[in-house]
């Protein structure tokens, strides 16, 4: 047998405590191996280090200065301390500089409990001003409705930058001026809604304080549930099931789902609906699109997927010479929407006029789409009206007074709220392309799938690809999330254009967020690959749990078709549940 191969370690101690660690490991990552905390809020796992906020820092025995642990890789025979008086000090003197740039507005701050900055100054018993505090009025960006720039909360960690450009390539945010003056702003000084953000939320998700926040729509909901001549109906998406929880202490991928649908009635919804049974739709209508695209070669290959609001915000403004590619089929939450006052209200015997639905989604993009296009009020008015974020109803319910984990599980109205296993993986990357396969070899081929289970298209690996057999022909399909990835697997299509080559892929999903819906910008603090992954993982075990795990096997999806659609791709279901794209600059003018 052969020797299994090994990373090279290295050996040290921190506060006395012998330390192995690959080399080239960081101080702060070797520390907390050895369950020592030291503070950081520049850095977080899912960015590369950039010492910007000095809090970090710690003494090697013998050396002439503090070392910033985030950036420095343990050597052999360090000796380190993290946490003697000097360093405490010079810790407690950073922090005291950045409150004094801060405004001393955490009750009203909308991570008011959830801040990093926060709860740092709490640990080191931070109560006076220690400096003068000085705080440059600067008014809040509320330009996209989507997401709130409070720039006076900014202490110039530098994450929203690093994930803006390099994680998701958009490119919308950057520090402006130099020294003390310094500041983080849309690109170019300008309005956010005037340049290339796409609205992800990705930047609020990184953020370590209120200055990057969504805007919060619970009054409105509020105000609609207290309102007599209103019937309010809503909606959660497929990931909110397996995040919700951590915002009342249950682990990450916490399956909720039943416990939602109390809590929501509990809140006063007339009707509890499943995006996950739009999901299905959405996956009959796209995966109808692929088989004629690629069996009967109605429409360019590849087909890419088009749910998430981000991306088409993206590729719009991007990569608009893929508009023929995209699929028109609209996301899950415009598809229920449509179908609730349409469908819902005429089975219902409710005046669509009446109707308030409303979403709790993982995603900030989606308070964006609710008027992306006009073919978002096909039911004849706004097809949804309120999108909510994980994080939003997780404060609502605490306002309520509901003690959620204690709730009995409850049931979704049947009519929007039966779902397959296929409906529920939606919410992470590769679940969209793995839903799809599952419907579409059944369209192309007629059979029934043994094993509806897709692993190559799992995983978080930025890109992913494979070649699926779907009734002996082979299906080669990509899987890319966050932004950033994708722009390498679109050029490989263009080259193939040039070239004129076959496409090297017939069918592409992409996901604006890393790790997708579970790793939304609307989703609770603290996220990084490990609870991605947990996240993950109770969704795929709803999938295992459900008794039909492919969409079109769906009952009352096909019972939708039946009486109301009529057929996949038909005239109807063009009218309601499909879409288009239009080309639009990168920056507004």
């Amino acid at each position: 047998m052969s020797a299994v191969a090994t990373l090279p370690t290295v050996k040290a101690t921190i506060n006395g405590l012998v330390v192995e660690v690959p080399v080239g490991t960081s101080i702060l990552d070797a520390a907390r191996r050895a369950a020592v905390k030291i503070p950081t809020l520049c850095k977080h796992k899912d960015l590369l280090p950039t010492a910007a906020c000095g809090l970090c820092v710690v003494r090697n025995k013998g050396g002439p200065r503090l070392l910033r642990a985030c950036c420095t890789p343990l050597e052999a025979g360090m000796e380190i301390a993290t946490h003697d008086n000097e360093i405490v000090e010079v810790r407690r003197s950073t922090l005291e500089l950045i409150l004094s740039n801060h405004p001393a507005e955490c009750l009203t701050c909308g991570r008011n409990g959830e801040c990093e900055l926060q709860s740092i100054a709490a640990d080191f018993n931070i109560r006076t001003d220690g400096i003068k505090r000085h705080v440059k009025e600067q008014p809040a960006d509320r330009s996209t409705g989507s997401i709130i720039l409070e720039f006076e909360k900014c202490i110039k960690c530098g994450r929203c930058l690093q994930v803006c450009q390099e994680m998701q390539d958009v490119w919308a945010l950057s520090f402006l001026e130099r020294g003390i003056n310094t500041r983080m702003a849309p690109a170019g000084d300008i309005a956010l809604a005037e340049s290339p953000c796409v609205k992800c939320g990705q930047c609020s998700a990184h953020c370590p304080t209120g200055a990057i926040v969504e805007n919060d729509e619970t009054a409105a909901v509020w105000a609609a549930l207290h309102d007599r001549d209103k019937v309010c109906v809503v909606q959660i998406a497929p990931s909110v099931r397996v995040t919700v929880g951590e915002a009342f202490g249950l682990p990450p991928g916490t399956n909720l789902t039943k416990k939602l649908y109390s809590a929501l009635r509990r809140l006063g919804f007339h009707a509890v609906f499943d995006t996950n049974f739009s999901a299905d739709v959405t996956i009959v209508e796209e995966a109808t699109e692929f088989v004629q695209r690629f069996v009967h070669q109605r429409g360019p290959l590849p087909l890419i997927t088009s749910c998430c609001p981000a991306w088409t915000d993206f590729m719009e403004k991007k990569h608009w010479d893929f508009i023929d590619n995209f699929s028109t089929a609209k996301s899950p939450q415009q598809m229920l929407g449509v179908l609730a006052k349409t469908y819902y209200a005429q089975q219902a015997g409710i005046d669509p006029a009446k109707l308030v639905v409303v979403s709790i989604m993982p995603c900030t993009a989606k308070k964006y789409e609710l008027s992306r296009t006009e073919e978002m009020f096909a039911s004849g008015f706004k097809d949804v009206d309120i999108c909510l974020t994980t994080r939003e109803l997780a404060r609502m319910l605490k306002q309520s007074g509901i003690d959620f984990l204690a709730l009995d599980d409850g049931a979704a109205d049947s009519i929007l709220g039966e779902y397959s296993g296929a409906g529920t993986i939606f919410g992470t990357t590769g679940g969209v392309m793995e839903a799809a396969l599952r419907t579409a070899h059944h369209y192309a081929t007629g059979q029934k799938l043994g094993q509806v289970e897709f692993a190559a298209v799992r995983g978080l690996d930025g890109v992913r690809t494979a070649v699926i057999d779907v009734g002996g022909a082979k299906v080669r399909v990509a899987v890319a999330h966050g932004l950033g990835h994708v722009s390498a697997v679109l050029e490989q299509v263009r080259q193939a254009r040039r070239e004129g080559k076959e496409p090297p892929y017939h069918f592409i999903e992409v996901m604006a967020c890393p790790g997708g819906c579970i790793g939304g910008g609307g989703q609770p603090y603290g996220v990084d690959n490990e609870r991605r992954r947990q996240r993950i993982a109770g969704l795929y075990q709803d999938d295992r749990d459900q008794a039909v795990r492919c969409s079109h096997e769906n009952p009352e999806v096909v019972r939708l078709y039946r009486d109301f659609l009529g057929q996949p791709n038909g005239t109807k279901a063009h009218e309601l549940l499909h879409t288009r794209y239009t080309a639009r600059p990168l920056y507004k003018r």
